[in-house]
Formats: structure tokens, C-alpha cells, sequence
């Protein structure tokens, strides 16, 4: 059905551009849009009026775990997806650290089409870098580039073996293959449940420096220099390793990296008095690393905003937080929690929707992500300035590990579109 779409405040993240007008949806893709007075269709249409609330492109999310196969009690393709089209996600590229992981073609193979099947929005399935996550034998590559893999990565089991992943960073430069590493430094980082600190010491939790981060990065950017691999580090989030992805850039390097929202939103003084919500990985930073992150942002030096969306069950979080499982669902809380940095004035929300929407798409070779003529009519409808508090209880995901319980929070999603079809409506 072709729907026009107005009185939005229009939101491009490639101008970085808010204007108001209007947007016209014809076979799933945008046919046209303007700021001025919107067309007279004589064909049949679906009309939406935006009463002044904004129309951006939806959120392709880097790193959604979906836990199927293997752990569908924590979350499945269908519930993420549910929960996605209710947070204006329309692409989940969703990570092989499941059980067993997703690293030959068959399995693959099954994750997309149950995300045909049951997602109401793209799931774009990656695919482990080495067998078995176990970092000693690379993947068949070319295979699952041929069965639909986004891009390979091993997530958080970091490949120590250096000859294992420069042929692997080799081979896949020669099918023009992604791949996103976790920078970290697997020695220092084992066995931390907090960032080291004056805060960690008080609370006598185990820490990590963040030069664990900056040591794995400089370690894998070495890798991509020798390889010239395209890459993409999937979570950046100290200052320190900051000035090795400027030198990356500036040497010509096709290296690229994310932030996840939690880093970009909290620190390390949020785990409180041990509250387990807030173990994510890595570990919450110091407040001049977040705005350390906020300022990258900006600058174009990290390009990726996700979610990091992990699912932990209530049994492995109600824990003593030094062994309580890591993570935090997001998927519905990562444009409420963008709207922050907003509010505060600290990105402009085409600046957030480049990062969320624009620059991960591109970096995957995407069509979306875009508000133009053309492009895939995958669009979200939010208020930025709807204020609520936030209720675990009322999320789509199975999982309820949420760090923003009973916060209150600013912005709702109010429709999402995939393809043009209307996959999320607000009732209220």
C-alpha cells in the first residue's frame, strides 16, 4: 500500500539534517519526500499524520544476540524481534555466540530463515571466525559469505593465536569479508568484574585496567595493517584506546569501530552496591571515559552506536556480582537511553542516527539507513521528549536484565516500518 507520511520533523543522518515535511512510501521504498506542502495522491494510500514528531530511518543494531539455537529460555528470534519492532530496530545483525555457535552454513542457514519466519523486522545472522568460538581453525569463509553471513566474529573469545587470525584476516581481505573483533586483552581482562580504580578497590571486586582494551586494539589493528583486512572493533570504551583508531584512519586503514549504549550512558559508579544489572562487558567505565566516548562520537572517530543486546536469565544475574553472568537486553531501551546524550546537548539526533542507523549499514553494505529517495522505506516514528519510567517488567524480550529499571527516561517509539509495512504501533 502506498502511505505518505506528515507534519514529521525529518531527521537525515547523511545531511545531518532536522527539517519538517513530509515522506511518501510506495512498494517498500521511499518514493519521495519534501518540506513542502505534501502531494494530492488520487491512488489509494494509507496517511499518517506525525503531528510534528520525527521520522528518521531505523536502527540497524550491531551485535543482537537472540540465544536460539541453544538457550531460547534467556531469548528467541521471535521475542527479539518483537522486542526490536517495539525499539525501532529494523535490522538485528545478530551474533553466532550461541549454543552451538553459528559456524557452518547449515546453521547459518537456519538462523535466517527463522528470522523470515518469525521476525517481524531483517535479522542479518554473523558467523563465527573460527570453529566452535575455540579461536585454533578459521571457518569456512567463503561458504558462509555464500550463505548470507553479515560479517565473522569470534564476540567476546578474543583469538589469541596470532597465526590463526592474521590467515583468517588474509583470507577474508580476499573475498572482501568484515570482520569485528572484542578488543581486549584475554590475560588481563580474565576473571574482572569491574574497571580498576579507587571505586573497584573500595568495593574489593576484581578489576581490569583499560589498557587491556588498548592493548587488544593496538594488537588487532597491527593485524589489519600487516592483512588489510577490512575491520570493525565492536566496543570501544576507553579514552586510551582512542588515539590508536585516529592513527588507523590516519594510516588509510579500513578499521572502524562501535560503542555500545550502556558505555556511552553509565559508569562505573552505577554498579552501586554490587547490583548485577550493571555487569556488562567490558566493564563500566570511569565518567571521563564515557565522555571521552560521547566526544569520539561526535568527531567521527567511533562510528557505531549498539546495543550489545545480551540476555542473561534471572538465575545467572541474582548472583554475588564478581560470578554473576555479564550483559543487558536493550533492544527496546537503546533509543530512550540515546535520547540522553540528546537532552544533554551532546549529539544532535541526526548526529545519533548516523551512528545508529546511517553508518552501520554502510559499514555492511546495506541499502538502508537512509532518509532518501529510493532507499528501503525501513523507518521509525518516536517522540524524543515522551517521558516514562521504566518498568523491566513490561518488555518484550524473555530476559529482564535491564540496567534502566525504574529509571525515568525520555522518548517513545511510536510506529516502525519495514519495507513499509507497519510492524509496531504505541497504543497509547
Amino acid at each position: 500500500m502506498t502511505t505518505l507520511i506528515v507534519n514529521a520533523r525529518l531527521i537525515d543522518p547523511k545531511a545531518l539534517t532536522e527539517t519538517t515535511g513530509w515522506v511518501l512510501l510506495r512498494d517498500g521504498r521511499i518514493a519521495d519526500r519534501g518540506e513542502d506542502s505534501p502531494p494530492g495522491l488520487e491512488e489509494p494510500h494509507r496517511l499518517i499524520d506525525a503531528r510534528g514528531k520525527c521520522l528518521a530511518p531505523g536502527i540497524v543494531d550491531v551485535g543482537v544476540k537472540t540465544c536460539e539455537p541453544g538457550e531460547r529460555h534467556k531469548e528467541s528470534i521471535r521475542t527479539a524481534g518483537a522486542a526490536a519492532a517495539a525499539g525501532g530496530v529494523t535490522t538485528m545483525v545478530t551474533r553466532p555466540d550461541t549454543t552451538p555457535p553459528i559456524d557452518t552454513p547449515e546453521a547459518l542457514s537456519y538462523v535466517r530463515r527463522r528470522g523470515v519466519q518469525v521476525s517481524p523486522v531483517h535479522t542479518l545472522p554473523m558467523a563465527a571466525l573460527t570453529k566452535g568460538r575455540a579461536g585454533r581453525e578459521m571457518t569456512e569463509i567463503g561458504f558462509l559469505l555464500d550463505a548470507g553471513a553479515a560479517a565473522f566474529t569470534d564476540c567476546d573469545h578474543v583469538v589469541t593465536d596470532s597465526r590463526v587470525l592474521s590467515r583468517a584476516m588474509t583470507y577474508a581481505r580476499s573475498l572482501g569479508a568484515l570482520i569485528i573483533s572484542h578488543p581486549q586483552d584475554p590475560g588481563l581482562s580474565r576473571g574482572s568484574a569491574v574497571t580498576s580504580g579507587k571505586f573497584a578497590s573500595l568495593r574489593g571486586l576484581p578489576a581490569v585496567s583499560p589498557m587491556a582494551e588498548r592493548i587488544g586494539l593496538e594488537r588487532d589493528l597491527a593485524m589489519v595493517e600487516m592483512t588489510r583486512a577490512r575491520y570493525h572493533a565492536d566496543q570501544v570504551s576507553t579514552a586510551a584506546a582512542l588515539p590508536a583508531l585516529i592513527r588507523a584512519r590516519e594510516a588509510g586503514l579500513d578499521a572502524t569501530a562501535g560503542v555500545s549504549i550502556h558505555h556511552l550512558t553509565l559508569n562505573e559508579f552505577d554498579v552501586g552496591d554490587y547490583r548485577t544489572f550493571f555487569k556488562v562487558k567490558p566493564p563500566l567505565r570511569a565518567e571521563e571515559d564515557r565522555l571521552a566516548m560521547v566526544g569520539a562520537l561526535a568527531d567521527g572517530v567511533i562510528d557505531i552506536i549498539s546495543s550489545m543486546h545480551t540476555p542473561q536469565d534471572e538465575e545467572s544475574k541474582r548472583l554475588p556480582f564478581e560470578v554473576a553472568a555479564s550483559g543487558a537486553v536493550a533492544l527496546e531501551t537503546l533509543l530512550p537511553a540515546a535520547m540522553r546524550l540528546y537532552h544533554a546537548g551532546q549529539l544532535s539526533l541526526p548526529q545519533l542516527f548516523r551512528a545508529m542507523a546511517l553508518n552501520p549499514a554502510q559499514r555492511l553494505g546495506l541499502e538502508t539507513g537512509r532518509l532518501a529517495r529510493g532507499a528501503p522505506a525501513d523507518l521509525v516514528l518516536f517522540d524524543p521528549d515522551a517521558p516514562f519510567v521504566l518498568d523491566r517488567a513490561t518488555l518484550r524480550s524473555k530476559s529482564k536484565n535491564t540496567p534502566f529499571d525504574g529509571m525515568r527516561m525520555e522518548g517513545k517509539v511510536m510506529m516502525t516500518l519495514v519495507a513499509g509495512a507497519l510492524v509496531y504501533e504505541r497504543a497509547t
